[in-house]
């Protein structure tokens, strides 16, 4: 019998549909109120999924590769991720929290204190989709740097392709200090002895001294070392380059294959514990009827919805179907985008988790307090231990 799958939802506004903030039940008036995202979190960990992806960009969104556009009928803005994360923890407890921080243009010890911080306040349950930025209009909101403009024509120039490999070698870098970072105070750095007035064993406290092509840092962090060690890092991998920094640098990719047999082709070229394929879904009680609700939205918007990621409209049986036919690639887990929200991330959770019960395929309970353990992966032994004061 195939392992048990892991499950992952990606939350963004209203759904990955354009036009998902006109349905029924959308909330487009509390896009930016916590009790909206601490709702969706909630019903997530209700149906007891792994961990939930929050979206974020350093741009507008915008439905044009290469900037901008002038569409008003859209949802524009986003508050920061990783704050939805931290303002959500708390109360929430077992689920995974796994916010999206642009690496290209940001810093790392920004981004590994803030991570590390979400780790503490979610006692666990942290974890880091890395996103680099290849868009020149975001570039220009920063001034360090201009990036070319790369429109649909263009993506497959060498002009291109060596600006998309500089992007995923600068986050490589990133990563690799993250993680120095992370593992910068040893597990027992902190001493707290109010008797001999001692807080910290600086010792136990070590410069990580990276110094390569875009990044010097010298360290430590000013965090101490997160309660999962190293929070779990996350990519997202279309193509051949963003694969090998997945593969190198992450410890779970997600991929967008269109069925089982390039999902197989793609998990030969990820050799890390896990590689979720995402999907978006329309799903409803008949596959009729989530197929006329993906038209609806299509008529609103006034063009036929596309995605990165496979469409799936149907319902939770056939889903579930699905993905166990893909797990048979070699998947272990999916990241299912809900076009609509909340009302197919509820038939995620009220119809294709019992359904996946039934089967033996999914858990009843959580049965560990962290992310890591959730995933099975252990809690990493620090680089650094034992190691002479720097």
């Amino acid at each position: 019998m195939p392992d048990p799958l892991h499950l992952a939802v990606a939350l963004d506004g209203t759904g990955w549909h354009p036009a998902s903030w006109r349905s029924p039940n959308a909330r487009p008036a509390d896009l930016f109120r916590p009790g909206y995202w601490t709702d969706l979190v909630r019903e997530a960990e209700a149906g007891t999924l792994d961990f939930v992806t929050i979206e974020d960009a350093l741009g507008l969104q915008t439905d044009r590769p290469d900037g901008p556009d002038e569409r008003t009928d859209h949802v524009r803005g986003r508050l920061d991720a990783i704050l939805i994360a931290s303002r959500v923890a708390p109360l929430t407890s077992h689920i995974g929290l796994v916010p999206t921080a642009t690496v290209t243009h940001t810093e790392p010890f920004h981004i590994s204190k803030a991570i590390a911080t979400l780790d503490y306040v979610s006692r666990g349950r942290a974890g880091w989709r890395v996103q680099v930025s290849g868009r020149a209009h975001e570039a220009g909101h920063f001034g360090r740097r201009t990036l070319p403009v790369l429109s649909p024509g263009s993506l497959d120039s060498v002009a291109a392709t060596k600006a998309v490999e500089d992007l995923f070698e600068e986050a490589t870098d990133y990563v690799e200090v993250v993680r120095r970072l992370w593992d910068s105070w040893e597990d027992d750095a902190e001493i707290r002895d109010a008797a001999t007035g001692r807080f910290i064993d600086r010792d136990k406290l070590h410069y990580i001294s990276f110094d390569g092509k875009y990044f010097s840092v010298k360290g430590p962090s000013i965090t101490p070392r997160p309660p999962q060690g190293q929070p779990l890092v996350t990519a997202l991998a279309h193509a051949p380059i963003p694969y090998a920094f997945a593969a190198g640098s992450a410890d779970l990719a997600y991929v967008t294959p269109g069925d089982a047999d390039q999902a197989r082709q793609i998990v030969a070229q990820i050799p890390i514990p896990h590689v979720f394929a995402d999907l978006v879904v329309f799903l409803a009680d008949t596959e009729q009827e989530a197929r006329d609700a993906k038209d609806r939205l299509d008529i609103l918007d006034r063009t036929v919805y596309k995605s990165d990621a496979a469409i799936f409209t149907g319902t939770p049986v056939q889903l579930a179907d699905l993905l166990q036919d893909w797990q048979t690639a070699g998947l272990t887990g999916f990241r299912l985008r809900p076009a609509r929200l909340p009302d197919d991330l509820i038939a995620i959770t009220q119809g294709l988790v019992p359904e996946l019960r039934r089967r033996a395929a999914f858990r009843s309970s959580y049965e560990a307090s962290t992310l890591r353990g959730l995933l099975g992966l252990p809690r990493p032994a620090n680089r650094y231990e034992g190691a002479r004061v720097a």
